[in-house]
């Protein structure tokens, strides 16, 4: 998960190679809030980033991983603030956002990277959210939402700002009459869902910033890399976590340009589900996702 195939490089000599955009941004001081660094992509994007001096906050749920990584960072030099929280708790994703926001005043970076997986063969155990959301829907799909609109005022202070979602070429269209799958649930099912809800997310609140200099992107970075989601699903890694870093740092640092509103398949551009980009499904999907989030906004 992160991914389905088409597997391609950007090990972290490809990352050091463009340095150039970096170093501008890392002159500008600028700040990228990183979700998910305690293993993985999110891990290695957030050394990469680090790596350059761009101000980087990482968060976590394991607190002892999560100093860890913190303790990695400054051993190399970069500068670093970290952030606990479990995004399966809207409560604790409201208090991240206030907190990041309370520190820093300008965020020009939200990698909404964090997620899970489908879950261990046969993918059929079924779990909630604290608020009782189907979980992978609940982590995958409404956690970077809420964190996402509740930074925005950061990220606009900080523009030119950059949002990235990490998506997955693995996209399947909720089903509205069962949203959190209680009748017939599995696993897979369940993550190619909350990546389809993700890469809509992205396309709505892109149009909805065109007018700011706030640019919005949703990425798969590579396939089956090595991390936990990959691994716990039965899957042997075709390439390493550091593989979808070049991705991420595309989008994140303009790299590719000014674009908004697009789905990428690693540094290409490309599309998402074709139900993504159909006004009804959209609607509808933001219908209940305002439903699901209301008492924290």
């Amino acid at each position: 998960m992160e991914g389905t195939p088409s597997p391609r490089g950007g090990q972290r000599e490809d990352v050091a190679a463009a340095s150039v955009e970096v170093a501008e941004m890392a002159g500008n001081k600028r700040v990228a809030l990183v979700t998910g660094t305690t293993s993985g992509l999110g891990r290695e994007v957030a050394l990469a980033l680090a790596a350059q001096g761009v101000h980087v906050l990482a968060h976590g749920r394991d607190a002892t991983r999560l100093e860890a990584v913190g303790a990695e960072v400054r051993a190399a030099g970069g500068q670093v603030d970290t952030y606990l929280a479990d995004l399966a708790d809207l409560s604790q994703v409201r208090a991240l956002a206030e907190q990041v926001g309370a520190d820093h005043p300008e965020l020009a970076i939200l990698v909404n990277n964090a997620g899970l997986g489908g879950g261990p063969p046969p993918h059929k155990k079924r779990e909630v959210s604290a608020d009782g959301y189907e979980l992978r829907f609940a982590v995958n799909y409404l956690a970077p939402v809420l964190l996402t609109r509740l930074l925005l005022p950061r990220l606009i202070a900080g523009a030119p700002a950059r949002v990235v979602n990490v998506g997955s070429v693995g996209q399947a269209p909720p089903d509205f009459g069962d949203l959190h799958m209680e009748r017939r649930y599995d696993g897979a099912d369940a993550y190619f869902r909350s990546k389809f809800s993700l890469a809509a997310f992205t396309f709505d609140l892109a149009d909805e910033l065109r007018s700011t200099d706030v640019h919005v992107n949703c990425v798969h970075p590579a396939n089956f890399m090595d991390t936990f989601q990959v691994r716990e699903a039965g899957i042997t890694p075709w390439t390493s976590a550091a593989a979808g870093v070049e991705p991420v740092l595309n989008l994140a640092l303009g790299r590719g340009g000014e674009s908004t509103g697009q789905y990428f398949d690693g540094t290409r551009s490309s599309r998402a589900n074709s139900k993504t980009y159909k006004k009804s499904v959209r609607q509808e999907l933001g219908k209940v996702t305002e439903d699901c989030l209301a008492a924290f906004l």
